[in-house]
């Protein structure tokens, strides 16, 4: 008989309705049911795609004497980790304070009923292996553990309490005090860790980072600035780190990678190994809107076109597997299929060979590795680019050309054969901060490629969220957002990095397609920012909303993980619009968050990608161009603009007929000719009539 979880809307506590485990989903029905059998809480956290939530779940969830072990000493919780961000950071955090390691998923924690944590770790086998203790016998060893030291297990919650408080920040600095420093510091660590052979940062398992790459890229316009547009460096520059070559090499180093699905396109979630090779086979939303961003800079930058390539073949992954038939995008792919992971993707080369033509094969073998030895679990190859077309056509005394072809051709059939194949599961799910990443790398590829498909599957899955996940509040007239929707069941009170990122992908589809409807959206979530989730006394933004479920712990959150940083997006988001529209309380609030955080990124930049951008653009503000005109003239300046690497730039284009701008954007309409306003801050430059003066404005410096 199905468990409570069964009426959850997560895939992932759905996955888990059928186990002999009485598992309760976090509420308060849980917590008083601890409070008044005064048991510990076992609370297990977990996702859709995990590979290693599933291989726990089949050795001791669903194992019927284990599950009575957990049903007789405890009161037992299973968390969605995408679901209730809030509770993993707080329990990932406390894992790590417990355990001195880092922490993962399953996260295992044991809890008082007062919600402290007292024990964790992460994966634990059913028997003793990997030097770790069966989970019976832990099972039983906590209890008995909780039954007799109470004293000492509460005067560890009060350390861990203790503990949480240290980790935020305390002592604001003064604006007067901010400089580049941080940044110039962060680039010199990322510098050190860089690996100049294989691309990335640091050693396996590697992952994306794309805010650590777009924190490198950006020092392409900033080089070219110092150097007059000419790209010879002299004095101080010539001492500079290339950054941006360090991130255009590693974009390129994962699009050859096995990270990359070289058949279906999309990114997984990480490379167990320091070449990019074998990734960690799961798929995420997350990972992927942001690339897409990462990509489409590289492409302007070099017009290499493994990277127009790459954005494609992600973008039509994207429409084709994950979004929803109502607009929104689903959260990830299984690491698995048919309870092996990477079965899905992986291939014998006889299979392969069997499908093509002897010319086809000739060309595909040696280019995606097939005629080496196996790379995966030592019995199945996954593809990469092991050897370029070059190389492969002068072997085999062919054009280029037509081993091109012929590698299309090949690629096509393998792909349409995978598609037969039992698939992933997919956790279907729609989750607001995650849409949110993935419209604005949508937004930013239709605008650099002018590709309106693209554009109106962003603007589809704006439409999901502003009808089903902006909902007013019954006791205010003020709408709010809800973090995820599944089968038509919106919930959950958003959190930080719903309004954030959701605000900064608004700021990039107004500009590849204003709308003055989204431009009051943003106001309007810049409004709930401010009140749900600012902290008027030092500065910041909470995690959750001021009227939020009461939890052990309330971070402010500064680190980027997987996932940007909220306050880093807050910060530079609510900038960009308080240049956009004047509004004096949004600038006010990114400045006093970025003076919270300013000591420590002072100490220790690193991972601190978004809050470095947000303090780049508050030092110097960015330039906001606004074109008015034919909009068959205008069209020519946009495709010539969004040619141009400009991430401090924010571009508008304005057609007739829209009424009730913010004066900044309120520029007059020359109906014979296009004309540019340039401004920085409170000044704008006079109106530029040519398109050749506004793109030597534009790269040559800032407005002074």
């Amino acid at each position: 008989m199905p468990n409570r979880l069964a009426y959850e809307t997560s895939p992932y506590l759905q996955q888990h309705a059928d186990n002999p485990v009485d598992w309760y989903a976090w509420g308060e029905e849980a917590l008083q049911a601890a409070r008044a059998q005064d048991k510990p809480i076992l609370l297990s956290i977990g996702y859709s795609a995990c590979h290693w939530c599933h291989v726990m779940a089949h050795e001791s969830f669903e194992d019927d004497d284990i599950a009575a072990m957990m049903n007789s000493q405890f009161i037992n919780i299973k968390v969605d980790r995408e679901e209730r961000p809030d509770l993993d950071q707080i329990y990932q955090l406390a894992q790590q304070m417990i355990s001195q390691r880092s922490g993962g998923w399953p996260l295992t924690m044991f809890l008082t009923p007062a919600q402290e944590p007292f024990f964790g770790g992460t994966y634990f086998p059913k028997t003793p292996r990997y030097g770790l203790p069966g989970f019976a016998d832990l099972l039983a060893r906590v209890a008995q553990f909780y039954a007799a030291e109470r004293t000492q297990i509460a005067q560890q919650g009060e350390a861990i309490l203790a503990g949480f408080e240290r980790t935020q920040p305390a002592i604001p600095a003064h604006h007067s005090e901010f400089s580049a420093g941080p940044i110039d510091l962060a680039l010199e660590n990322l510098a050190k860790s860089y690996d100049a052979r294989y691309g990335g940062f640091g050693a396996a398992p590697k992952f994306p980072h794309p805010a650590d790459l777009e924190l490198c890229l950006r020092r392409h316009t900033q080089d070219r600035m110092r150097t007059g547009g000419d790209g010879v460096q002299g004095g101080a520059a010539a001492n500079r780190i290339d950054t941006p070559a360090m991130a255009i090499y590693t974009l390129g180093r994962m699009a050859v990678g096995g990270i990359y699905d070289q058949l279906g396109g999309g990114f997984c979630r990480y490379s167990v190994d320091a070449h990019w090779l074998i990734p960690h086979f799961e798929k995420m939303l997350y990972d992927n809107g942001p690339l897409l961003e990462r990509y489409s800079d590289a492409w302007v930058v070099t017009h290499d076109p493994l990277f127009a390539e790459v954005v494609e073949e992600t973008a039509a992954w994207t429409m084709r597997e994950m979004q929803a038939p109502t607009g929104g995008y689903y959260s990830s792919l299984d690491a698995d299929s048919e309870h092996e992971e990477g079965k899905f993707y992986v291939w014998k080369p006889e299979a392969v060979h069997a499908r093509l033509s002897a010319e086809e094969y000739a060309v595909c073998a040696p280019f995606y590795g097939l005629d080496q030895a196996a790379n995966f679990e030592g019995r199945d190859w996954h593809l990469y680019v092991a050897r370029g077309l070059d190389d492969i056509a002068a072997r085999l005394d062919k054009p280029v050309a037509e081993c091109g072809l012929l590698l299309s051709q090949a690629r096509a059939k393998l792909f349409a054969a995978r598609e037969t194949r039992i698939r992933p599961g997919r956790d279907e799910k729609i989750l607001t901060s995650w849409n949110a990443l993935m419209i604005a790398g949508m937004a930013r590829a239709a605008r650099v490629f002018d590709r309106p498909d693209w554009l109106a599957s962003a603007r589809a899955a704006l439409e999901f969220i502003r009808t089903t996940l902006w909902q007013e509040e019954q006791e205010s007239a003020r709408a709010r957002l809800l973090a995820t929707c599944k089968d038509g069941r919106a919930h959950l009170n958003a959190y930080l990095d719903d309004y954030a990122y959701l605000l900064a992908a608004l700021i990039e589809l107004m500009q590849t397609d204003f709308q003055l409807r989204d431009l009051r959206f943003a106001e309007d979530l810049a409004e709930v920012l401010l009140e749900q989730f600012y902290d008027p006394g030092p500065g910041g933004f909470f995690f959750t909303s001021h009227d939020h479920e009461k939890l052990i712990h309330r971070p402010k959150p500064g680190y980027d993980s997987a996932t940007p940083s909220g306050n880093g997006v807050a910060a530079l988001a609510l900038g960009r619009l308080g240049h956009i529209t004047g509004e004096s309380r949004h600038l006010d609030a990114a400045e006093r968050t970025l003076q919270l955080f300013y000591p420590a990124l002072e100490r220790h930049p690193g991972g601190c990608a978004s809050l470095l951008m947000a303090l780049e653009e508050t030092i110097e503000p960015p330039q906001v161009v606004v074109l008015r005109g034919p909009e068959g003239d205008m069209r020519q300046w946009r495709r010539a603009l969004d040619q141009t690497y400009l991430p401090s730039t924010l571009l508008f284009s304005l057609a007739p007929g829209i009424n009730g701008l913010p004066p900044l954007l309120a520029k007059p309409l020359t109906q014979a000719a296009v004309n540019a306003w340039v401004c920085q801050g409170v000044t704008c430059l006079a109106p530029v009539d040519t398109l050749e003066k506004l793109l030597g404005v534009l790269k040559t410096a800032k407005i002074r």
